[in-house]
């Protein structure tokens, strides 16, 4: 997650016209307190599976992911409240749904790395993670409905139908050129943009935010949850397993066609559309470099950063109409770090 902080961390200079630096533990740093309480928390909830289950429910919750979408949370919280026991049991919650879908991803991916390591699918096999990660969803809607109010249980209910009712529609555009063209940001906002919108929601209803700044805090969460999958959809191509920490290229081996592929095909030539589709149709390892090339001949990258941008500045520009005080430069700061993310990619090309 946020892949490229690490080589902003070793010294790689700032691309032309580049935001101002902004790193993930400056933005974040003010948030440990409540971070590391929604990580034991997170670890608590292996105690509530079967103990012959727990093993990976022990995998799956502790995998050191950055959190983001429990940063969100923490964020939307300070900027028009105070954080809560409340936002906490939230945050669980929303990662814990987010947790499913990717031993979801990876199972349909056959992905073998996430987060840095063997996937619960490559440890335990397919039918195991698929089965897991329903326990995961329901325990999710357990904590859910434990909620004295039943507007937190079909909030989360609505939004996990959405991420999973937007994986469907990408599955069924798979290799399908045009339909993954008319519908791609609709599908990133049902199956990413969702939980981010989810999060900082269920921060404000939680915080007793009023509607209009609950309305704009669910404009900023679904801006930057697309900025975030168009980035990530930049990694899987340009991106260095390394630094990604999963595995990469799973999208085309797959015949998920993202972005930066369907920019290609509408800018290319019918020759090369034509030869596009077969290494679609016909996956081998060797093609993504093939790929690559269509990718650098048709000039994507610049293109799709700018793509990011422009859901970054919708956000910012919603954050005007909320409290200025350090919960929105929090915010604003998530935001700059995207920017800056996406613009590593652009030096290491």
């Amino acid at each position: 997650m946020l892949a490229a902080e690490s080589k902003a961390a070793r010294g790689v200079a700032d691309p032309p016209n580049a935001v101002p630096t902004c790193s993930w533990k400056k933005t974040v740093e003010p948030l440990e307190p409540f971070l590391q309480t929604v990580a034991q928390h997170l670890v608590r909830q292996v105690n509530d599976f079967d103990p012959q289950i727990a093993p990976y429910a022990q995998y799956a919750l502790d995998g050191n992911g950055k959190h983001l979408r429990p940063t969100l949370v923490a964020l939307a919280a300070n900027t028009v409240g105070s954080l809560s026991d409340a936002h906490v049991t939230a945050a669980v919650i929303i990662e814990m749904v987010h947790l499913a879908t990717l031993v979801h991803d990876d199972v349909m991916d056959e992905a073998e790395i996430r987060r840095g390591r063997p996937t619960l699918a490559a440890n335990w096999g397919n039918e195991i993670a698929v089965l897991f990660g329903d326990c995961l969803f329901a325990q999710a809607l357990k904590l859910a409905a434990g909620f004295p109010t039943p507007e937190v249980c079909r909030a989360v209910a609505a939004a996990t139908n959405t991420v999973c009712s937007g994986e469907i529609l990408q599955t069924q555009h798979r290799r399908d050129f045009p339909a993954s063209r008319r519908d791609y940001f609709r599908v990133i906002a049902m199956k990413t943009a969702e939980l981010f919108t989810l999060s900082c929601d269920l921060a404000a209803f939680l915080a007793g935010a009023p509607a209009a700044q609950r309305d704009a805090l669910r404009q900023f969460g679904a801006a930057f949850g697309a900025a975030y999958q168009v980035y990530d959809d930049c990694v899987d191509l340009f991106g260095a397993e390394s630094e990604a920490g999963k595995s990469l290229g799973t999208d085309l081996a797959k015949g998920k066609l993202t972005w930066p592929v369907l920019l290609a095909w509408d800018r290319a030539s019918a020759a090369d559309r034509r030869r596009l589709e077969r290494l679609i149709q016909s996956w081998e390892a060797g093609n993504l470099a093939v790929v690559n090339e269509m990718l650098a001949k048709y000039e994507t990258l610049e293109p799709s950063m700018a793509v990011v941008e422009k859901y970054l500045a919708q956000g910012r520009n919603v954050l005007a109409r909320l409290p200025e005080n350090e919960g929105r430069t929090g915010l604003s700061n998530l935001a700059d770090f995207l920017a800056q993310q996406i613009g590593t990619l652009a030096v290491c090309v």
